[in-house]
């Protein structure tokens, strides 16, 4: 077969697989099952639905099938995200394991994690978190101060996580710690990574209530937690090596960019109940921009599914693709002005947008921090 049948072919399998996703929301839009809303995948928690998706075979869709997901691509996983992320479909409840942990594990795991976790994961049974952020640390990973002490038969692990999306609902995270002093002449050495059971002892969880009054983040203190040798993911020491290969996965998605989708779309719509509040030219503008992102981030896409390295592309999205969500939230806002909407769909979005803006070019490390990674991973190369 030549590389050009090659090409059409997958054209017409992600295409019929858009249609297939775009169908099943739109039942489940018509049955008041998806309410549009922004950053879904981070606020709308909903297990559920999760385990409605995972019986389409839209979880742990790149889990090979002897780990009891579907053996696809990471290309047909992109479109499903996109397809999910456009309607606002409450997905935060598989979004950490289903994007990060599942091919962290798949790199790093033993076979017993893999065996343990990988299957609950795409019958989307089973939801994760992420330990890394700590008070006072911001992007800066290095500095953590999370220590893991060996002890007979595993490590005793003490310190605090913040800003731990879903930890209050998850069984387990990916707990960065400190395994050796720090050695001022090289920050990142002396890290490992454990998977650590949120339900042990010595866990305390504390939800954060942000000023919206939504509970989507929290505290996670740790005070000597026992995780066992078994648990060690990936190798004692590679920490920072292991963090910066999952970080690929959590930049450079769909999730990057259209956030602020639903908002976008309510506010260009000349339909019937439509908005239409954004001139041709600011609308253009923004179109153009998502649809650049849109390749930039498929391209990331394929260089995961050939194995290739993708955190310097990852970073560009991340930067590009936040900064475009949290503009068009701003370009809204100055259209609507001091008008009071009559628009009450727009109105609830653009109220979750405001509110949710700032974060935008926080999580998954700042901005500013990673145009530094940018800059020097492209002197490197």
């Amino acid at each position: 077969m030549t590389q050009s049948a090659d090409n059409t072919e997958l054209y017409e399998t992600l295409q019929q697989l858009r249609r297939d996703v775009r169908a099943f929301l739109a039942e489940k839009i018509k049955e008041g099952r998806i309410t549009p809303s922004i950053d879904t995948w981070l606020t709308k928690w909903d297990e559920d639905f999760t385990k409605e998706l995972a019986a389409q075979g839209w979880v742990g869709m790149t889990i090979p099938t002897e780990y009891g997901g579907h053996g696809r691509t990471f290309l047909e996983r992109f479109v499903v995200t996109e397809e999910l992320l456009a309607v606002g479909a409450p997905v935060a409840a598989q979004w950490v394991a289903d994007r990060q942990i599942a091919p962290s594990l798949l790199a790093h795991g033993t076979e017993e994690q893999k065996k343990e976790y990988l299957p609950r994961i795409a019958a989307g049974e089973s939801c994760f978190a992420i330990g890394m952020s700590e008070p006072d640390s911001g992007s800066d990973l290095a500095s953590v101060r999370t220590k893991a002490v060996q002890v007979d038969g595993g490590w005793r692990v003490t310190g605090t996580k913040v800003w731990t999306s879903g930890a209050q609902h998850s069984e387990a995270f990916f707990c960065l710690a400190r395994t050796s002093p720090l050695d001022t002449s090289n920050r990142h050495a002396g890290l490992s990574q454990f998977l650590l059971d949120l339900r042990s002892d010595g866990v305390t969880i504390r939800p954060i209530e942000s000023m919206s009054g939504s509970r989507h983040f929290s505290e996670v203190i740790l005070d000597e937690v026992f995780v066992p040798d078994d648990m060690v993911f990936g190798e004692v020491g590679a920490g920072w090596k292991q963090v910066n290969s999952e970080l690929a996965f959590e930049r450079s998605g769909p999730e990057r960019f259209l956030s602020s989708f639903r908002l976008f779309a309510e506010a260009v719509s000349p339909s019937p109940g439509g908005a239409g509040i954004l001139d041709k030219g600011t609308t253009g503008r923004y179109v153009a921009r998502l649809a650049a992102l849109h390749g930039m981030s498929f391209a990331v896409a394929e260089t995961l599914q050939s194995g290739g390295r993708a955190d310097i592309p990852a970073s560009l999205v991340k930067v590009l693709g936040t900064t475009t969500e949290g503009d068009i939230v701003d370009a809204v806002d100055t259209a609507v002005g001091d008008n009071i909407t009559t628009d009450l769909t727009l109105a609830t979005l653009l109220r979750a947008g405001v509110t949710q803006r700032p974060g935008f070019t926080l999580r998954g490390g700042t901005n500013e921090i990673l145009r530094g990674v940018i800059a020097r991973g492209l002197e490197l190369r």
